[in-house]
């Protein structure tokens, strides 16, 4: 296919996410599979036009007067693909299977509006509702920190110690252009790439099948190790979901001590079990029955909560989700985080660790959580955990946000990963 071919492609699946309300990756592999025709490279540009166009939709639309599918692809190629009018429209010129061209109106919209004169939620592309909140959590870096949540994600890998080295892993991926992290110890990064580039099909590699990486964004891997689980602890991870964390935890430990993870979702729980056994883990033991721990209440040395959360630090990756959030699911996600964090607790023994992550930029959902948590359980207290980073990362690596100096937040605009929330607290030995 040829750019027109591939741009109308995009606007079909923009204008079917827009009028079904669904989500970005089952619009796109519907349009997959009734076109073909398309080739893998076709797919991965027409992906990449709708998730360009999705992640920076207010500004696209304000800048083209315009907000429909059209208006949004073509934005994609005049304002993130290198694209003026003039080249793009030579491009489109005798290819048959085009979208119709802009009209003048639109044209003359994007020609003479600047950005800088839109409101600043238009500016950092995101729902208007979101700015206060941005604003109590990042101060004057705000806007910086929204706009950041609107660039392309990179493929990041987490070398899993059990089986190789992260220079092994580099080195099976050369041709990958993998290089290895600024920050995590273990992790792997392929840049993200531009324009119709698409990134490399990791899990089809030999190295994967072999267990010697994961898939793991470079932020969740750093929440992982400020964890600090020691080789021979007892670790329960909460809401271990697909078990990212899990994994991560007990290669910290060299598969000594005993991970639980548990998640009342079994479905989410799933994808663990062949995780466990590509990777090599011996350590781990899988429940979906919170009845089954209920013995070891008060046993545990490290509970990690890893929180059900509005997502907000992953909008780079899913930036539908950023437009259908709701100030209702916020409240929602709340409620279900003070949940957690109640039966959570339970289980930590007098001296142990309550570890709450979320992967949300949003204070709501972090600092106010485990403030109010401590404030209604005295014998829990937060510890300080930038002196953890440094000797786990240095001081000359990319620093966190902390609003208190003892919680961090990562962020795309600070440490260059996902956004997520940490805090360490200590239940007060008896």
């Amino acid at each position: 296919m040829r750019l027109g071919g591939r741009l109308a492609g995009a606007i079909e699946v923009l204008a079917d996410i827009d009028a079904r309300k669904r989500p970005v990756a089952d619009a796109l592999k519907d349009w997959g599979l009734s076109h073909r025709f398309a080739g893998s490279g076709d797919r991965a540009a027409i992906g990449n036009i709708v998730y360009d166009a999705l992640r920076m939709r207010l500004s696209h639309a304000w800048l083209m007067d315009d907000e429909t599918p059209a208006a949004l692809a073509h934005a994609v190629m005049f304002r993130q693909w290198g694209m003026t009018p003039e080249s793009l429209a030579a491009e489109l010129k005798d290819d048959r299977f085009a979208p119709p061209p802009l009209d003048a109106v639109q044209l003359s919209a994007f020609a003479s509006r600047r950005l800088s004169d839109a409101p600043e939620h238009v500016q950092g592309d995101i729902p208007e509702w979101i700015e206060p909140s941005l604003k109590k959590g990042f101060g004057d870096a705000w806007l910086d920190e929204a706009k950041a949540l609107a660039g392309r994600p990179t493929l990041d890998l987490r070398t899993n110690t059990l089986k190789a080295t992260r220079d092994k892993v580099v080195k099976a991926l050369e041709r990958s252009g993998a290089q290895p992290a600024n920050i995590a110890p273990n992790g792997i990064r392929i840049a993200a790439g531009e324009g119709p580039s698409r990134l490399p099909n990791v899990t089809a590699e030999l190295s994967f099948q072999k267990g010697w990486f994961e898939v793991q964004d470079e932020g969740s891997q750093i929440v992982a190790a400020l964890a600090a689980p020691q080789e021979h602890d007892q670790v329960l991870d909460y809401c271990a979901g697909g078990g990212g964390k899990t994994l991560a935890m007990a290669a910290a430990m060299q598969n000594k001590g005993q991970v639980h993870a548990y998640d009342a979702d079994r479905k989410r729980l799933a994808p663990i079990i062949e995780r466990l056994k590509r990777a090599g883990t011996r350590n781990v033991q899988v429940h979906d029955n919170r009845n089954d721990l209920l013995a070891s209440r008060g046993r545990f040395d490290r509970v990690l909560v890893d929180a059900p959360c509005t997502g907000t630090g992953t909008w780079r990756r899913r930036p539908d989700t950023k437009w259908r959030l709701t100030a209702k699911n916020l409240d929602e996600r709340i409620a279900q985080q003070r949940e957690a964090l109640a039966q959570a607790a339970e289980f930590v023994r007098p001296g142990g660790a309550l570890i709450y992550i979320t992967c949300s930029v949003l204070p709501e959902e972090n600092e106010a959580q485990v403030d109010r948590f401590c404030a209604e359980n005295p014998d829990f207290e937060i510890l300080p955990v930038l002196d953890t980073w440094n000797g786990l990362f240095g001081t000359a690596a990319p620093r966190p946000r902390s609003s208190d100096g003892k919680t961090v937040t990562l962020t795309p605009a600070t440490t260059d990963t996902d956004g997520f929330f940490f805090c360490h607290m200590r239940r007060r030995p008896a």
